[in-house]
This record gives structure tokens, sequence and C-alpha cells, in this order.
């Protein structure tokens, strides 16, 4: 009789809990708004990727989407980004016994300016930025590119997500 009340207990809580948004799965907060806008981030880095400024924008807007339950907007969103890619740059890592490059590291910067429309103290304007390290005799083109691309824009865009409603 216990084990059955303490299941009923537990399942009238996690869905008050669930339905009043006090907890979220992905845990990140859109309070009251119900719009998100991104704008287009141009690429104003010294070293330019052509596809990097159209995926990056795509990547954080389809995370916004898949996340959270706002209304992708054109104009006047409730949340609101822009920015601007600024770094976009390939290092030697380690070196071999030669004074060669054994491993090269790709980093690639983004600003980024963060409106709430409802929330003003939440604004701001910072940057993220994160790496991937490939071996040093593989070209950047193709599938290491992608790779590459793929595991930075998860964590720029996740990291952007964090910051602005998660509040981590």
């Amino acid at each position: 009789m216990k084990k059955i009340q303490f299941i009923i207990l537990f399942s009238i809580t996690t869905l008050v809990l669930v339905s009043c948004g006090a907890y979220s799965f992905t845990g990140g907060s859109t309070g009251d708004a119900k719009t998100l806008q991104v704008d287009f981030f141009p690429n104003q880095a010294p070293l330019v990727e052509p596809t990097l400024s159209q995926r990056f924008t795509n990547d954080l807007l389809d995370l916004f989407t898949r996340q959270t339950n706002l209304t992708s907007v054109k104009s006047n969103g409730d949340l609101y980004f822009s920015g601007e890619i600024t770094g976009y740059r390939v290092t030697p890592m380690s070196a071999t016994s030669n004074q060669t490059a054994a491993q090269n590291r790709l980093t690639i910067t983004v600003n980024v300016r963060f409106v709430n429309k409802l929330i003003e103290k939440d604004d701001f304007e910072k940057q993220f930025s994160f790496y991937s390290d490939f071996a040093a005799d593989a070209q950047l083109t193709g599938g290491v590119l992608e790779a590459a691309l793929d595991e930075i824009m998860e964590r720029i865009t996740q990291d952007i997500f964090n910051a602005s409603v998660a509040k981590w």
C-alpha cells in the first residue's frame, strides 16, 4: 500500500513541476517570451570560411527552436540575437621531434549581442569561442572540416543558449 501511495505522490509531484514550468528538461527558461529573432551573423574574421556565417546562424536558430517553444520571427522578437564571427584561425598545437606540428587547432570566435525585451537585465554582449584539434597532416577540407565545424558549432551555440536562457 505504501509503495502505491509513493508512486502516486511521485507522479503527481512530477506532473505539477513539469506542467507549471518550474522545471525544463533543457534547463532553459524563456519566461513570458513568445518570439525569437536571430539576425544573420556576418563573417568578419581575417580568414573567411565561405559557409560559416550561414551555418552558424542556422545552427543557433535550430537549437532554440528545438529546445524552446519560441516562434522564430524576422523582426521585433522578444529575444533578439545579433553579432558577427570575429575569429577563424588555425594554429599549430603540438610539435614532433622534427620540429613540425603534430596537431593543428581550428578556433572560431563569435561576438554575440543578446537583447531580452521583457527582462532588460538579461541583456549582454559577449564573445564565445571554441576549438577543434585535427592532425597536422590532414587538410582542413571535406570531412575533417565538417567534423571540426560540427564540434565547434555545437559547443558555441550551446554556450550561447546557456548564457541567454539557462543563465549558466
